[in-house]
């Protein structure tokens, strides 16, 4: 069960990072679909990256008292109905909003992805437990947007945004009949928790993860109409 339990996990957070990343090769495709430009379009990268920023540190701390399963039942709930709604959203606007709701909770899934990963093993193979679920965030960022981009230009962004919804769905139902009860077995205080922030390394760590993810992030806003300007104009 546990091999089965961390394969769930590793899928689950594949499905959470794909819908984080996939759309940024698809990016071009929003645009023209809804009548924005490129640089408004990214807002569904940029913002979901800021949403994430600001809901780490937060989140995960106002679920840890919850039983595990049913936070991530209802992470993955979220996804799934978000990622429908944006599917057949008709105006960028509720695209945006539906980008938006998800990513609060995204810290909330792959912290205790891998928190359950790591405890339910022996605390000598927890490493290797967590990095096996690593693979899903690797998998979500390397194969997300290729693959979304393949099957959105293949057949329509409708279709690839579905995907998104169809990968949190499949993990939603594995979570729902395949993960057992994971309630929480020992309940730390919030100031317990906040302890951590009187630590300088905490901070330095937070500040080096923001500066690295807003310049890997701002770079997906324009990469996708950059490589299709730049080799046009090379062309030319």
């Amino acid at each position: 069960m546990k091999k089965g339990l961390i394969l769930i996990l590793t899928i689950g957070v594949f499905s959470i990072i794909n819908t984080e990343m996939g759309v940024v090769g698809i990016l071009p495709l929003v645009s023209e679909n809804y009548g924005v430009a490129v640089s408004t379009a990214g807002l569904l990268v940029s913002m979901f990256a800021l949403v994430v920023a600001v809901s780490g540190p937060t989140m995960p701390l106002f679920f840890s008292g919850i039983n595990r399963k049913k936070a991530m039942i209802l992470v993955l709930s979220v996804f799934t109905l978000c990622n429908v709604i944006s599917a057949f959203a008709t105006n960028f606007p509720v695209v945006l909003v539906t980008r938006v709701i998800p990513a609060f909770f995204q810290p909330v899934y792959v912290s205790m992805a891998m928190s359950v990963a790591g405890s339910s093993v022996p605390e000598k193979d927890s490493p290797k437990a967590v990095s096996k679920v690593m693979m899903g965030v690797s998998a979500g960022m390397v194969l997300g947007v290729p693959i979304v981009s393949y099957i959105s230009s293949m057949t329509s962004l409708r279709i690839g945004m579905l995907f998104f919804a169809a990968v949190n769905g499949a993990a939603l139902i594995a979570t729902i009949f395949a993960v057992p009860d994971l309630p929480v077995k020992e309940k730390l205080s919030y100031g317990s928790q906040l302890s951590v922030l009187k630590e300088s390394k905490t901070w330095l760590s937070i500040v080096g993860v923001m500066f690295l993810n807003g310049s890997i992030f701002g770079v997906y806003s324009y990469l996708s109409e950059y490589m299709e300007t730049v080799p046009s104009c090379l062309r030319g």
